[in-house]
């Protein structure tokens, strides 16, 4: 098991990032992969789990191993795979989904892509009261030791990017052009566009 990852953000893809170490590039599947564009070219260190199936061998990437925590929980409920646990936690919140978990809210956790009625009962079932471990203070610590980078990004671009990250995760275009119109009246960053347009569509 890759217990975690330490190199440059080489690239940034709506479903990955690649991080260099060495000479080697880590492709890795990350909840929203635009929360690293700041750090374009610098080094962090991104907490993995790696996921092996017959027809796959994966890198999943974290900021914190508490959100990596919640995620291998998430795997453990029947229903929810790797991509249904990444559109979970690209809300950027982890926080609100385990309150909702211990609160057994079904209506807010339905509303994440591929999450039925039935899956959110058995996620309820399965992981309330069994969160403890995970420290809800840790999952907003930020990781890195630098002054955040200028961003300087056309927000046409920006929220292109969001569209395309939010279809990533399952959200089909006529959830997306909901939003997209009080999406367009803010100037944004890639990250930002993605997490207010979840506020919305978990709302």
């Amino acid at each position: 098991m890759i217990e975690f990852v330490s190199g440059t953000v080489n690239y940034i893809s709506p479903e990955y990032i690649v991080i260099e170490n060495r000479g080697i590039g880590y492709q890795i599947m990350t909840p929203n992969p635009f929360v690293f564009q700041k750090y374009l070219n610098h080094e962090i260190t991104i907490y993995t789990y790696q996921h092996v199936r017959e027809d796959i061998l994966a890198l999943y990437g974290f900021e914190t191993r508490e959100e990596k925590a919640l995620f291998m929980k998430l795997l453990n409920v029947t229903g929810i795979g790797p991509k249904g646990g990444l559109a979970i936690l690209a809300s950027g919140d982890p926080i609100q989904v385990i309150e909702a978990i211990e609160n057994e809210d079904e209506k807010f956790l339905v509303k994440f892509p591929g999450v039925g009625k039935k899956t959110a009962r058995q996620i309820i079932l399965d992981l309330k009261g069994k969160l403890v471990d995970i420290i809800p203070t840790a999952i907003s610590q930020d990781l890195f030791n630098f002054d955040e980078v200028e961003q300087k990004e056309e927000s046409a671009n920006s929220l292109t990017e969001a569209v395309e990250a939010l279809k990533v995760l399952g959200y089909s275009e006529r959830e997306i052009n909901k939003v997209i119109p009080s999406l367009k009246e803010e100037s944004l960053s890639t990250d930002q566009y993605v997490k207010k347009a979840l506020q919305k569509l978990l709302k």
